[in-house]
C-alpha cells in the first residue's frame, strides 16, 4: 500500500472516532430526564421554531448551490463543482446535527439543574461537544476523502468555499433571527412592561430562544466548521506550492487528527464538584487538550521529519490560541476588572454605560492584535510560510473543545428560559443563571478564537492567492493604483457589510417589537397571564425577515472579489483581501469584547450587585446589553466568515483573473 495513503487513513480514522464519539453523547443525553409536562412543551415549541426556521434556511441556500456550481463546473471543473457541493453539505450537516441535539440537552438541564449544579453542567457540556466533535470530524473525513479521489489539494478548494458559503448564510441569517428576536423580547419585555426575562407572558420569549439554537448553535457550528476546513486546506495548498513530498501535504491532516483525539481525552476532565466553578472546569479541559496536543505533536514531527521547527510552529499556534482566550475571559468575565466598570458606568444612565462599554471593546484589541503580530512573525521564522499555516492548525487542533464551550452557553441560556416558563423553583434558575454567566464567557471565547483564527487562515490563503494568481511581492506596491483601490475597498468592506448585518437586526427587532407590543395591546389578560401568547406569530416573523435580510451581505461577500478581479485585475483583489483582514480583525473584535462585557454587566447587576433589577443601573445596563447583542453574535463574527468566504473565492477564480 502506497505510503501516502496510509498516513492519509492514520489522519481519518480520529475524524470517525469523533463522530462515533458524538453519537455516543448523544444518546447518553437523550436518555437523561425531561422534567415536567409544562417543560416539555416549552422544549417542544423550541424544537418546532428552530427546525422551521433552518429548514428555510437550507431551501434559500439551495437555490445559490444550484447556480453556483454550475458556474464552479463550467468555469473550474466538475470535481471542483461536487467539492464545492460536499463542503457545504458537510457544513450544514455539523450545523444542523449540533443543533438538534441543543435543542434537546435544553430541557433536560433545566431538569438536571432541579438537582443541583453538577448534573446541569455535565449534561451541557456534553451536548455542546456533540457539535464539536460533529464539525471536526465531517470536516477531516471529508477533505481526507476528496484528496484521496483527486490527489490534488487545489481540487479541494471547492470543499472550503462551499463551507465558506454555508458558514456566511448560517452565521447572518441566524444572527438576524437571533438578536432581532433577543431585543424585540428585551426592550418591550423588560424595559416597557417591566416584567422578567424569559417571563411566558411575553409573545417573543419563545422566538428568543429558538435565536439561541439557529444563532449560536447551528450558526457558530457551520462557521467553525469553514474555520477548521479553510485552515486545513490552506495548510496543504501552502505544502504543495513549497514542498514535492506528498507528506508534506497529508501533515495538517494528521497534525487535525492528532489533536481530535487530544480534546476526546480533554472533555473526560471538564467535570465539577460541589463548591467549584464550571468556568475553571472548562479551562482544565482545554489545557489539557493542549498538553497532549503538544506532545502528540512532538512526537509527530520528530518521528517524521526528524526535526522541530513545525512542532515549534504549531507550538505558536497552539499558544497563541491560549492567550487570545485568556484575554477574552478577562475582558468579558462577569467577575473582571472591565465588566465591573461597565456595571458601575450604569450608575449614572445608559449613556455612559454604552460609552464605557465601547472604550472596553476598543481597547481590548490591542493585545489580541500583538499576540498575532507576534505569532505570524514567529512562525514565519520557524518555518516560513509552512510555519504560518502549521500555525493556524495548531490553533485548530482544539476546535472541538472550543465549539463544545460555546455551545454549551446557548444550551444553558435555553435552560434558563425553560426554567422561567415552567415556574420551576427559583433556586433552579439560580443554577442555571449561574452556568449562563459562564455560557457568555465560553462564547466569547469561542468568538475571539474563530476571528484570529480567522486571520492566520486568511494569511495563508492570501499567500496561496499570490502565487495562483503569479503576483510577485514586488507587484502588490502601495504606489499601484489597482493595490490601493483594493486596500480601500477591503477597509470599508468590512464596516459595510457589518452595516448590513446590524440593519438587518434593526429591521428583525422592529417588527419584533411591534407585533409584541400589538399582541400585550389586543389580547385580553395577557399581562395578568391568564392568556396565552401568539409565540408561533413572532417566530414566523423573525424567519421571515431574517431571511430576506441575509441576501443582501451574503452577495456583497461574494461578487466584490469577482467584480474587482475581472475588472481591476489580481492586484485589486490581493489588496482586497489585504484591507480586509486588518479592517475585520479589529473591528470584529471590539464587538465581540464590547458586546459580551455589556451583557455579564447587566448580569452582575442582576445578580443583586449596584441596586439590582428593576433600578435605572439595571434599566441602564439592559439597554447597552441591547446594543451589544448584534455586536456580540452577530456582526462581529461573521466578520471571520467574511474573511474567509473572500480569501477562497479569491484563491478558486485567481487564475481567471486579469494579471
Amino acid at each position: 500500500m502506497d505510503l501516502t495513503l496510509i498516513t492519509l487513513l492514520i489522519a481519518a480514522i480520529p475524524g470517525l472516532f469523533a463522530l462515533v464519539f458524538a453519537g455516543c453523547l448523544a444518546l447518553h443525553i437523550l436518555k437523561q430526564e425531561t422534567g415536567t409536562v409544562r417543560m416539555k412543551e416549552i422544549s417542544n415549541a423550541i424544537q418546532k421554531g428552530s427546525k422551521t426556521y433552518l429548514n428555510r434556511q437550507y431551501q434559500t441556500i439551495t437555490i445559490f448551490v444550484i447556480v453556483i456550481a454550475g458556474i464552479l463546473a463550467v468555469a473550474l471543473g466538475v470535481f471542483t463543482a461536487l467539492a464545492f457541493i460536499m463542503g457545504m453539505v458537510c457544513s450544514t450537516l455539523a450545523g444542523y446535527i449540533g443543533m438538534n441535539v441543543a435543542i434537546r440537552a435544553n430541557v433536560r438541564t433545566a431538569q438536571a439543574a432541579r438537582t443541583g449544579l453538577e448534573g446541569a453542567f455535565a449534561i451541557a457540556f456534553r451536548g455542546g461537544t456533540v457539535t464539536g466533535m460533529s464539525v471536526v470530524g465531517l470536516s477531516l473525513l471529508g477533505i481526507c476523502l476528496l484528496y484521496y479521489l483527486s490527489g490534488d489539494p487545489h481540487q479541494v478548494i471547492g470543499f472550503g468555499f462551499g463551507a465558506s458559503l454555508v458558514g456566511l448564510f448560517a452565521r447572518v441569517g441566524g444572527g438576524i433571527f437571533s438578536k432581532g428576536a433577543d431585543i424585540g423580547a428585551d426592550l418591550v419585555g423588560k424595559v416597557e412592561v417591566g416584567i422578567p426575562e424569559d417571563d411566558p407572558r411575553n409573545p417573543g420569549v419563545i422566538a428568543d430562544l429558538v435565536g439561541d439554537n439557529v444563532g449560536d448553535v447551528a450558526g457558530m457550528g457551520s462557521d467553525l466548521f469553514e474555520s477548521n476546513a479553510g485552515s486545513i486546506i490552506a495548510a496543504m495548498l501552502v505544502a504543495a506550492l513549497v514542498y514535492e513530498k506528498a507528506i508534506y501535504i497529508v501533515f495538517p491532516l494528521m497534525l487535525q487528527g492528532v489533536g481530535i483525539l487530544s480534546t476526546i481525552i480533554g472533555t473526560f476532565l471538564v467535570k465539577i464538584k460541589r463548591g467549584s466553578k464550571p468556568g475553571l472546569a472548562i479551562n482544565k479541559g482545554i489545557f489539557a487538550a493542549v498538553i497532549l496536543v503538544m506532545i502528540a505533536t512532538y512526537i509527530l514531527t520528530q518521528g517524521i521529519f526528524g526535526r522541530l521547527d513545525f512542532f515549534y510552529a504549531m507550538l505558536v499556534g497552539v499558544i497563541a490560541a491560549i492567550l487570545i482566550g485568556l484575554l477574552t475571559q478577562y475582558y468579558t468575565s462577569p467577575d473582571k476588572p472591565p465588566v465591573k466598570q461597565i456595571a458601575k458606568s450604569s450608575q449614572t444612565g445608559p449613556a455612559t454605560n454604552i460609552i464605557t462599554g465601547l472604550a472596553t471593546g476598543m481597547r481590548g484589541t490591542a493585545l489580541p492584535i500583538i499576540i498575532i503580530c507576534g505569532a505570524v512573525f514567529l512562525a514565519y521564522k520557524l518555518a516560513n510560510i509552512y510555519g504560518i499555516a502549521i500555525a493556524t492548525i495548531g490553533m485548530q487542533s482544539i476546535t472541538s473543545m472550543v465549539v463544545a464551550a460555546d455551545s454549551f452557553g446557548p444550551i444553558v441560556d435555553n435552560a434558563s428560559g425553560i426554567a422561567e416558563m415552567a415556574g420551576l423553583d427559583k433556586k433552579v434558575r439560580e443554577v442555571t443563571d449561574t452556568l449562563d454567566s459562564v455560557g457568555n464567557t465560553t462564547k466569547a471565547v469561542c468568538k475571539g478564537f474563530a476571528i484570529c483564527d480567522a486571520v492566520f487562515e486568511t494569511i495563508a490563503l492570501f499567500l496561496v492567492f499570490m502565487l495562483a494568481a503569479k503576483l510577485s511581492p514586488e507587484a502588490m506596491t502601495i504606489i499601484d493604483p489597482s493595490v490601493i483601490i483594493g486596500l480601500l475597498i477591503g477597509g470599508a468592506l468590512a464596516f459595510l457589510f457589518s452595516a448590513f448585518c446590524l440593519q438587518a437586526v434593526e429591521t428583525t427587532a422592529f417588527k419584533m417589537i411591534e407585533e409584541i407590543r400589538r399582541q400585550f395591546k389586543e389580547i385580553p389578560g395577557l399581562m395578568e397571564g391568564k392568556a396565552k401568547p401568539d409565540y408561533e406569530r413572532c417566530v414566523d416573523i423573525s424567519t421571515h425577515t431574517a431571511l430576506k435580510n441575509l441576501l443582501a451581505p451574503a452577495l456583497l461577500a461574494i461578487g466584490t472579489p469577482l467584480i474587482l478581479g475581472f475588472t481591476l485585475g489580481a492586484k485589486a483583489v490581493g489588496g482586497l483581501l489585504m484591507g480586509n483582514i486588518i479592517c475585520s480583525l479589529v473591528l470584529a473584535i471590539m464587538m465581540a469584547y464590547s458586546g459580551t462585557a455589556w451583557d455579564n454587566a447587566k448580569k452582575f447587576i442582576e445578580a443583586g450587585n449596584l441596586g439590582g433589577k428593576g433600578t435605572p443601573t439595571h434599566a441602564a445596563a439592559v439597554i447597552g446589553d441591547t446594543i451589544g447583542d448584534p455586536f456580540k453574535d452577530m456582526a462581529g463574527p461573521s466578520l471571520d466568515v467574511l474573511m474567509t468566504v473572500l480569501s477562497t473565492i479569491s484563491v478558486l477564480f485567481a487564475p481567471l483573473f486579469l494579471l
